[in-house]
């Protein structure tokens, strides 16, 4: 929990397995003692006495010299000696930026804090708040820091206050400072890089003197990078050694870096991507950063891993759906594309009746004048010349079979061949007389806007309420472009990609209230926005457009890096791959899709009967494994990146139950002798994996471990393993 030492001035922060200690020094600096594994609270002054060495011996240095360069701080400064990235940055009306934040105040609290408008942690044991004021201006600011004692993640955001009656203007805001210490050790950087079809690519690369920089500046947080960064200690693996996670509770464009120092020491700090980012405020006005997500493993990045699933499953993800069963669909997209009509959706819904599936989602092209991604966009009203008896007659025809119906959305785009952008075209973003940059024949809306969020809630309030509609996918297909809004003067365009990602939130927020019998996937190009702040909104989100049975197994690993596999939505399509154009065995399409939010994604109509046979033993699989899905420890045994084999394990909280699925990718000779070592059980229990009819203990499973099946190419094997029961 919290406690501060007021002999010391020092705070020690301790959650499940951690402890995070700092202290106010000589110079009324708040400076960064410790962040490792948890110690007690008798400690801290320990933590003083051994690791509080101020930058200077003598106070007065800090007013007169450059003093604080090499100090482990809580926030860096800008302009007053201290040459590494700063942490907050306010230029006054006169120019000058130049800052150093020192102590005034502080006090905890129960419970978390709530951000207006913005995605936070739902609950906290502890919260503490430490004011700090600038020397030189009337800016004051707060660090907060959450705790929690079930979790080993440590929650920071800030608050940036001007207290006097000049206007200033922000130049850089991030969410967090902190200090890794030099231990004469190799530290490495992981992030998760990628592309379109190609997400959370795990990279690892050693950290050395000067900046490491991740970022977005697409408006949000975008396929390319996740707002996301481990800095690994030397020897760090899947299962031991220690790490570091900085995880962005944020959607919008975002910066992480990672400075090496000339003492070796890392100063990591993160959140909204100051590049070109300003924003104005006046005189007692706030303005409140994002929150992030900091976690601390001693076990690995495997257990790093498993303490942030925890955390999204109980502090993120809305608490009515995230351990809900979730729904397995039948998604119409890669079946039909555009070229659909009653008779095609309601052939392909009485097959998804008859193999077991609970809903029918109709994707892209069911409203205005879509026959292709060209036109229509923003005019969400039914196209019944497509659609006979519009959405109802679909709607009916599952009610019928059985099956609930879902929808498809693009809220945040328009066309330019569309009855809305005719009627407004200043809703889009762009600047008047500059051509505008397309992608995907489209045009994002300016949710800067007011008018145009409040439009657009109406419009698919109004097909929400007069439809019985239990499940909406929410895509966006494209970056942002322009960056620039009609709404705001010149001084301050740099609030725009800021008050974008506003928008969403407050386009989301108030349609998940609205509907809160609706289930709201999301999607942004496939897995485009899969980051802790969409997660608040939407329990899963679709992982890729990318579902080939091979490139799916990487894009799952890299992205259970931080976010729990119930979050990812993964369906089982056909082959050859619309994305890759290979061919993999449909068992494992099913066998990989299972480790997330399963359904489908083709034309059941033109299944073999042999592969809806398999159709059915997977739904039925997926029902007895589902729990592990939503609230297991996943434990990952084979890297797809960096061998011939694929497999990841679920086990249950209490130990009773796992789940195991892996594939080999190549029928390479000689590689038939893979033995996997299975983890996660209890070594005192018994277990029995009924695919092998075989029967050890938890120790011999997990210390002699079993040899991976032969398979031919893209093969693949499920083992469900449970106790075994004792009698007498």
């Amino acid at each position: 929990m919290i406690y501060y030492n007021s002999q010391t001035k020092s705070f020690l922060l301790s959650g499940k397995n951690y402890s995070y200690g700092m202290y106010i020094n000589r110079a009324g600096l708040l400076q960064h003692l410790y962040w490792g594994k948890k110690i007690g609270a008798a400690d801290a002054a320990f933590l003083v006495a051994a690791h509080g060495l101020p930058a200077s011996p003598n106070p007065d240095d800090y007013n007169k010299e450059i003093a604080t360069d090499g100090m482990p701080s809580e926030c860096g400064s800008f302009g007053r000696g201290d040459f590494r990235p700063a942490t907050v940055v306010v230029r006054r009306k006169d120019g000058a930026a130049m800052s150093r934040f020192r102590y005034v105040s502080h006090k905890i609290v129960k419970g978390a804090l709530h951000l207006q408008g913005m995605p936070c942690a739902r609950k906290a044991d502890e919260t503490l708040i430490l004011t700090l004021k600038d020397d030189f201006s009337d800016i004051e600011l707060d660090l907060n820091y959450s705790v929690s004692e079930d979790s080993d993640v440590l929650v920071r955001s800030a608050v940036i206050r001007n207290a006097g009656k000049d206007a200033a203007e922000i130049a850089k805001a991030f969410s967090f400072c902190t200090e890794l210490p030099d231990t004469r050790g190799t530290y490495s950087a992981l992030r998760l890089a990628g592309s379109w079809a190609r997400e959370r690519t795990p990279v690892i690369t050693p950290l050395a003197e000067g900046t490491l920089r991740i970022e977005s500046a697409r408006g949000y947080s975008s396929h390319q990078m996740n707002p996301f960064l481990a800095v690994l200690s030397e020897g760090c693996g899947e299962e031991r050694g220690e790490c570091y996670g900085f995880n962005l509770l944020y959607s919008g464009s975002f910066a992480i870096t990672a400075d090496v120092s000339q003492n070796k020491s890392i100063r990591v700090q993160g959140g909204i991507n100051d590049y070109l980012f300003g924003w104005q405020l006046q005189g007692g006005d706030v303005f409140a950063t994002p929150q992030a997500a900091l976690c601390y493993s001693g076990e690995g990045l495997g257990g790093m891993s498993r303490a942030y699933h925890d955390f999204f499953r109980e502090y993120i993800i809305d608490p009515k759906r995230v351990y809900m069963r979730r729904p397995i669909v039948i998604n119409n997209w890669e079946a039909t594309y555009f070229d659909f009509d009653n008779e095609k959706l309601f052939s392909i819904i009485d097959e998804a009746a008859k193999l077991g599936m609970d809903t029918f989602v109709l994707d892209d092209g069911w409203f205005g004048k879509r026959d292709g991604d060209a036109s229509g966009l923003g005019d969400w009203f039914v196209n019944e010349r497509k659609l006979k008896g519009g959405l109802k007659a679909v709607i009916g025809h599952c009610k019928e079979k059985g099956l609930k119906f879902g929808l498809w959305f693009e809220p945040e785009m328009v066309s330019e061949d569309s009855d809305l952008y005719r009627a407004h075209p200043d809703w889009a973003i762009g600047k008047a007389g500059a051509e505008p940059c397309r992608s995907r024949n489209q045009l994002v809306l300016d949710f800067t806007r007011k008018e145009v969020v409040d439009y657009i809630f109406e419009t698919v309030s109004k097909i929400l309420r007069e439809n019985d509609i239990s499940y909406v996918k929410w895509d966006k297909n494209r970056d942002i472009t322009e960056n620039y809004t009609a709404s705001l003067p010149a001084d301050r365009q740099g609030e725009f990609w800021h008050r974008y990602a506003l928008g969403f939130y407050d386009l989301a927020e108030r349609l998940t209230k609205a509907f809160p019998n609706v289930f709201f996937e999301g999607c942004a190009g496939g897995g485009g926005r899969f980051d802790g702040g969409a997660l608040y909104y939407f329990p899963q989100i679709w992982t890729s457009d990318d579902t080939d049975g091979l490139e799916r197994t990487k894009i799952q690993w890299g992205t259970s890096v931080c976010y729990p596999v119930s979050s990812m939505s993964c369906h089982v399509s056909a082959c050859p791959n619309h994305q890759t154009g290979r061919t993999t065995p449909f068992a494992t399409r099913g066998a990989v899709a299972s480790l997330g939010a399963t359904g489908y994604e083709l034309d059941l109509t033109k299944l073999s009967e042999e592969e809806k046979m398999q159709v059915r033993e997977q739904i039925e699989n997926y029902k007895q494994i589902d729990e592990l899905v939503l609230k297991g420890d996943l434990y990952r045994l084979a890297d797809p990146f960096d061998g011939n084999y694929f497999c990841e394990m679920l086990v249950g909280k209490d130990k009773s139950k796992a789940y195991v699925v892996g594939e080999r990718f190549r029928a390479d000779p000689c590689d038939h002798d893979r033995v996997l070592k299975l983890r996660g059980l209890d070594e005192g229990k018994t277990y029995a994996i009924r695919e092998l009819n075989v029967t050890a203990s938890g120790a011999a499973l997990m210390g002699a471990g079993l040899f991976c099946p032969r398979l031919p190419d893209c093969g693949s094997w499920v083992w469900h393993i449970e106790e075994v029961n004792k009698k007498g």
